[in-house]
């Protein structure tokens, strides 16, 4: 026990020991790191504090030999040593403060102002007038570009500027005096440069590729030429001759596209890609359009010249050729406000050959023509495509949109030639007097010359279409929007709507003798019914002559318009002339319903004879649905004197008791038999219905406005004809009213008439008619 207490003691004294004495070689290992950190921080301060003072001897010596090289003009020594001075001075950016480094700093800023001087005055001496410049000058100039690379940007900026400036200073001089400070002396400018950068293109060599002495100085020479322009055309004091503005204009353009050739790269321009394209295809050369024009223009305009704003110049100078700068339009833009002129006798021109190709018109198509369309108006747009070329060849900014404005005008001028050009209806004290008055005549040569007219407004609406997706292709972007043809297009619509009308309204008119022939027919008086009528045989013989003449000459579209307006012309027409006779038996009105059957098929059969049978079915549906209110009117004067109230009624249910008053006439009641009638109707009348409104006989109708893409409805009521009931309400009115026309089929079932039962019989054995179609009607 004693002994483990001992050792225990033992142990603790050890560790004790142990602990001291690693403390104690730790503090002597701090103390002597504590030694090497400080020798370790003098070396380093001591090594800096060499390199520096070295630096500064470099510096100073630099500095000092720097001195002599510019007093010397050692120019391509200097640039080196501007280098080296530069680079020793980025060492002591942190010694500013330093007088010494200050003072340094301050020497070499004169010295630099020194070499700048040196630079700029031994420049000036360049192109004093010699033939030929002193290789030993040239050869020191290259030089100094090196020592210009090693200054500041701004003093190569301002060196070439300057330089520029002592070129163009001739410039200026020679083209400001009263002698070429004129128009027609444009193209001498641009051949003065062109010389001038052919015969100093070796002398210009001493300036460094990358300075672009001569895009720089073409810039200038731009903006210079510009501002002179501008002065040239705001000083006249009459309107310049067209012929001179369009080749300075056009002189200006060329020269503009060598400046882009020339600093592209040589890659060429898409405009200038364009106009190769244009030559190959129009066989002439680019310069032909000038020629063209001033031949065209010879004649001289004497007008005040309004004072055009002085265009902005927004152009940029660019260190480097190609990127961004755009030489197209930094002159010919001054050009743009004085166009007017221009725009002016293109458009008289214009005016003058649509004026003469109108005259020329024959107003038929050539033999073999597949298109049947009038000649003019592919020369309308021939010269238009003409003008245009021209105009594009030049600008395609304002002058451009503005020739735009004249097509519209030119193409409206047109449209209104055609129109003027359909027959009219009779006017005056003459037509008044015979009652032709609004009446439009046509003849077969009439007829065909309106089908072209519609198929010639329909290929410029077209065209016209295509001309302005074109223009807003080629013209400026800022433009493109504006370009637009609807109101054009519109007026060619127009045309076409009044076209197909005037064809329905001289139908119409050769229908008049065939509608007086039907109320000249003695229908009071005759003894039995026949074959269809005279004047049934005259409107199939008129249809048959004109009617296959259209459907070989209008389009499918056009063709469906006109006979759905034919057909809402000539239904409620025969409907109208039934009222117009004087008194119908029932044998009349027998044979009447006979005539209204064998119109209607006639009607039915007009687009197998047009040879088009497109929109067929909804023809029909409208023919039938227009011709079967004449077969309710003469339904209801068949019907026997003590139904025939009930039969109106349920056939017409919206007739007017003026209306019902007038069926009893035809009927020949005296007007006695008709009071206790009348009373009866109007005690049975549900309410008041507003009366029937019929048209005249011989309606004018208003040509409808057509939209942009002359798309007709297929079955279009005649706007000035406004009838009913229609067949829906007659469909509904009929099924409401069975004991109506179970008595009405009784008629037709052989309750009537011996004369009636002959009728059936005749109608039965008719040709074409062994189907019984009468009897099916009166069945119903």
């Amino acid at each position: 026990m004693l002994f483990r207490s001992n050792f225990h003691v033992e142990l603790v004294h050890k560790i004790h020991e142990i602990k001291t004495k690693a403390e104690q070689s730790e503090s002597m290992v701090q103390e002597i790191c504590r030694d090497i950190k400080k020798l370790d921080c003098a070396k380093r301060h001591i090594t800096t504090t060499i390199t520096a003072l070295h630096r500064l001897t470099m510096l100073v010596s630099a500095v000092e030999q720097l001195q002599v090289m510019a007093s010397k003009r050692q120019y391509k020594e200097a640039a080196a040593q501007l280098e080296a001075v530069n680079q020793l001075c980025s060492h002591f950016e942190a010694y500013r403060d330093v007088p010494k480094i200050t003072e340094l700093r301050e020497k070499f800023k004169n010295i630099k102002k020194i070499l700048k001087s040196h630079v700029f005055s031994d420049f000036s001496s360049l192109g004093t007038g010699k033939e030929t410049e002193d290789p030993m000058l040239l050869q020191q100039l290259s030089d100094a570009c090196l020592v210009v690379d090693a200054l500041e940007p701004s003093v190569r900026e301002e060196l070439v500027k300057n330089f520029c400036s002592k070129e163009l200073t001739s410039y200026r001089q020679i083209f400001e005096g009263a002698e070429l400070a004129k128009l027609d002396k444009t193209e001498r400018r641009y051949a003065w440069i062109k010389r001038r950068l052919r015969s100093n293109e070796d002398t210009w060599k001493i300036f460094p590729p990358s300075w672009h002495v001569d895009y720089l100085l073409c810039i200038q020479f731009c903006k210079i030429t510009r501002a002179q322009l501008v002065d040239i055309l705001n000083n006249l004091k009459e309107k310049p001759d067209v012929a001179t503005l369009l080749l300075a204009f056009q002189r200006t353009i060329e020269f503009e596209e060598e400046l882009a050739e020339k600093f592209s790269g040589g890659t060429g321009t898409a405009r200038n890609k364009e106009s190769a394209s244009d030559d190959e295809e129009e066989g002439g050369e680019h310069n032909k359009i000038v020629s063209d024009i001033r031949r065209k223009y010879e004649k001289k305009l004497a007008a005040p010249n309004h004072e055009a704003e002085q265009d902005k110049d927004k152009q940029k100078d660019l260190s480097v050729p190609g990127a961004g700068f755009n030489f197209h339009g930094i002159i010919s833009s001054c050009f743009e406000p004085y166009m007017t002129v221009y725009i002016e006798l293109e458009e008289k021109s214009l005016v003058d050959q649509l004026e003469k190709l109108v005259q020329e018109e024959r107003w038929e198509t050539e033999e073999g023509s597949q298109t049947n369309i009038l000649s003019s108006s592919m020369q309308v747009f021939l010269v238009i495509r003409k003008s245009l070329k021209r105009c594009s060849a030049l600008t395609k900014n304002q002058t451009l949109f503005n020739l735009f404005q004249v097509f519209q005008r030119i193409l409206k001028a047109y449209a209104a030639k055609l129109y003027a050009r359909l027959p009219k209806g009779g006017t005056g004290i003459v037509a008044a007097a015979t009652g032709t008055d609004g009446q439009i005549r046509t003849s077969d040569r009439d007829e065909r010359m309106i089908c072209y007219i519609v198929n010639t407004a329909e290929y410029c609406h077209q065209t016209s279409g295509e001309l302005a997706e074109n223009v807003a292709k080629m013209i400026n972007p800022h433009f493109a929007d504006k370009v637009d043809m609807s109101e054009v297009q519109d007026e060619f619509s127009a045309v076409i709507t009044r076209a197909l009308m005037t064809l329905v309204h001289g139908l119409e008119t050769k229908f008049d003798a065939e509608m007086v022939a039907m109320t000249r027919v003695p229908w009071a008086t005759l003894e039995s019914v026949g074959d269809q009528s005279e004047y049934v045989n005259g409107i199939s013989s008129i249809l048959s002559s004109s009617i296959p003449m259209l459907g070989s000459l209008l389009s499918p579209t056009y063709f469906q318009y006109f006979l759905d307006k034919l057909a809402a012309s000539l239904g409620p027409r025969f409907y109208l002339n039934i009222y117009k006779c004087k008194h119908i038996s029932e044998t009349g009105a027998q044979q009447m319903l006979l005539d209204t059957q064998a119109v209607k098929t006639i009607l039915l059969d007009i687009p197998a004879l047009g040879k088009q049978s497109s929109g067929a079915a909804s023809y029909s549906k409208f023919v039938s649905r227009e011709m079967s209110k004449a077969e309710a009117l003469l339904k209801v004067i068949l019907s026997p004197v003590d139904s025939v109230a009930n039969t109106y009624r349920a056939l017409l249910p919206e007739g007017t008791p003026l209306e019902f008053q007038r069926i009893l006439d035809l009927k020949g009641l005296k007007k006695a038999d008709q009071q206790a009638i009348l009373e009866d109707f109007n005690k049975h009348a549900p309410a008041p219905a507003p009366a029937i409104k019929h048209p005249a006989v011989a309606p004018t109708v208003a040509p409808p406005v057509a939209t942009a893409s002359v798309q007709m409805a297929p079955s279009v009521a005649s706007p000035a004809v406004s009838i009913t009931p229609s067949m829906a309400a007659l469909t509904g009115a009929l099924a409401n009213r069975e004991d109506v026309l179970a008595r009405a089929a009784a008629l037709g079932r052989g309750a009537a008439t011996t004369g009636f039962k002959r009728f059936l019989a005749l109608t039965e054995a008719a040709k074409d008619r062994k189907d019984g179609p009468f009897r099916k009607l009166f069945n119903a």
